[in-house]
């Protein structure tokens, strides 16, 4: 018999770990039994009903949300949609008034850290706010942290569970308050890299003999062709073109990026900054642009259906940010040959000297490491060719759902 598996993640928005979903997901859809039959019955439920990605869902895998928006959670109109989604599970089953004396705590133990994030908060009332199903899996996997993790955890019917972790868990904000050490539930866990592995050990220390390294997946022969698509760049700019590829959030660390361009336009670098991506601190960070002076010269081109043109046409992919757990735009990038200055926390893919130039997340360091690039054409060019040479083995993965399935409960 076919076996059942449940993939439930937060929203369906353009994003690095909702494409990795979508590529596991088809990849698992092709997979097929002796008799030439598909080996798993796939399902797939968003808990917030929406993201633009739906009409990405492989053929194979059920969407069981019975309402779902497909519009974006960072565009105006979908804002409102998720507003009004808190709000229905907010009230929902009372949850307001029953999880009160958990959000003042939660509330209360963020503000002694001086970080108080309302999104995560929000995460246990939406989980539990949410549509449930009396159907029994196989398997349930969370595929993000929050909302679908204590959804997973608490609300589904299933003979295992598995959660992926995609961030460094303390500096994204969870904790095991927040969480009610939900993981503690999960039959394994899969961080997808070796410092995301241990920053979660570090807060669920026995959690250590069930948590395994599942590294994210890329269709880089899709990505190849479809780089080669009409797109890219549409100006007429002739000197170095920067690339970015990442939400407009302040984990992106965009004001470093911002003030390492101000410092190149002033050494008289010939040097336009592009970043595909949108979010919630556009406003901000068009009111820094322009205050630099640099509304000509870094451009928020906004969210883009194929980024890959721009890959291929770019001189220097940058990815200075303040914490990753595997960055999915830099495995792009390396996969279309770009030469990439990142910042440490980026580390684990690539190697400083060898095939890109790692530095500290600070402007000077990010203007200094890219002016080296424009200055070293030779080097540029050297680096992205190892980039493209950067082995890319998923085999080990491939056998870590199958292996779990089969356990003996």
């Amino acid at each position: 018999m076919k076996k059942k598996i449940l993939f439930v993640i937060n929203t369906l928005s353009r994003a690095g770990a909702e494409t990795a979903l979508l590529e596991l997901l088809a990849q698992l859809a092709a997979e097929r039994g002796e008799d030439g039959q598909p080996r798993y019955e796939l399902s797939l439920f968003v808990l917030m009903n929406q993201g633009e990605l739906v009409q990405q869902i492989p053929e194979g895998v059920r969407l069981v949300n019975p309402r779902y928006a497909p519009v974006s959670v960072l565009e105006p109109k979908g804002r409102i949609y998720m507003g009004m989604t808190v709000v229905k599970c907010l009230l929902h089953r009372a949850n307001l008034i029953r999880l009160w004396r958990y959000h003042w705590r939660v509330a209360r133990a963020m503000r002694k850290e001086g970080r108080l994030m309302p999104d995560k908060l929000l995460w246990r009332a939406i989980s539990d706010g949410a549509r449930r199903f009396p159907e029994e899996y196989d398997l349930a996997v969370a595929f993000l942290e929050g909302g679908s993790a204590y959804y997973v955890a608490d609300h589904v019917r299933t003979k295992k569970k598995a959660a992926f972790i995609h961030i460094d868990y303390q500096k994204a904000g969870y904790s095991r308050e927040l969480d009610r050490d939900c993981y503690l539930q999960y039959d394994a866990v899969f961080p997808i890299g070796e410092q995301v592995k241990r920053a979660f050990l570090a807060v669920y220390p026995e959690c250590s003999a069930r948590t395994r390294i599942y590294h994210n997946r890329i269709d880089c022969e899709k990505i190849r062709k479809m780089s080669g698509q009409p797109g890219g760049f549409t100006d007429d700019f002739d000197g170095i073109r920067l690339l970015t590829v990442g939400r407009l959030t302040p984990q992106k660390a965009y004001p470093v990026a911002i003030e390492a361009m101000r410092q190149l336009k002033a050494e008289g670098y010939p040097v336009r900054w592009y970043v595909l991506g949108e979010g919630s601190s556009r406003r901000e960070l068009e009111q820094h642009i322009a205050s630099c002076g640099l509304k000509e010269d870094f451009l928020l081109l906004g969210a883009v259906e194929n980024p890959y043109p721009y890959y291929r046409q770019t001189d220097i992919y940058v990815h200075a940010t303040g914490y990753e757990g595997k960055s999915i735009a830099i495995q792009e990038a390396q996969t279309l040959g770009c030469a990439i200055v990142a910042s440490e926390c980026n580390r684990e893919q690539i190697t400083d000297g060898e095939d890109g130039i790692l530095c500290a997340l600070d402007a000077a360091a990010v203007k200094e490491a890219v002016g080296f690039l424009i200055r070293n054409p030779d080097r540029r060019r050297a680096y992205a060719q190892a980039a493209l040479k950067r082995p890319v083995n998923y085999e080990n993965e491939e056998r870590l759902l199958e292996q779990l399935l089969s356990e003996k409960e």
